[in-house]
């Protein structure tokens, strides 16, 4: 189920975004809301880009989808590059997933999208900072 913009900025930024990109990107986004539940989250633009959190203190780390800069066709899932995300998506799904050095993982519209394997990744994301005090 989609959720609505309370946000116009993050809205404008989905109006803005090519037509080829706007289906798979609030696709992305109705399945961030999904894997988060009943998690409060939260949705604002960090660097002009559309990204999602959860609200509670030291359990997630932020979430940014856009389109590849100049691309009609691809877009990206990123995650801050200081965390090891991409290292463990990689280890996980190199045979499934494109990424794009220590932050990015790249998905081309035209693809059908890995379900299944972007729901683990968001999860992975969602339960990062809760994930790393429960391994210490």
């Amino acid at each position: 189920m989609e959720s609505p913009f309370n946000d116009p900025h993050v809205a404008a930024v989905f109006a803005a975004l090519p037509a080829p990109l706007q289906p798979p990107l609030l696709a992305l986004r109705t399945l961030i809301y999904d894997v988060a539940g009943d998690l409060p989250l939260g949705e604002t633009l960090k660097w002009g880009e559309p990204a999602y959190r959860p609200r509670a203190p030291r359990t997630g780390t932020t979430i940014r989808i856009n389109a590849l800069r100049g691309s009609t066709t691809h877009y990206a899932l990123y995650v801050p590059c200081q965390t090891n995300l991409i290292e463990i998506y990689r280890d996980l799904y190199a045979d499934h997933l494109s990424f794009e050095g220590k932050r990015a993982i790249i998905l081309n519209a035209a693809d059908p999208r890995p379900e299944a394997i972007l729901r683990h990744c968001v999860a992975l994301a969602f339960g990062y900072h809760s994930d790393r005090r429960a391994r210490t």
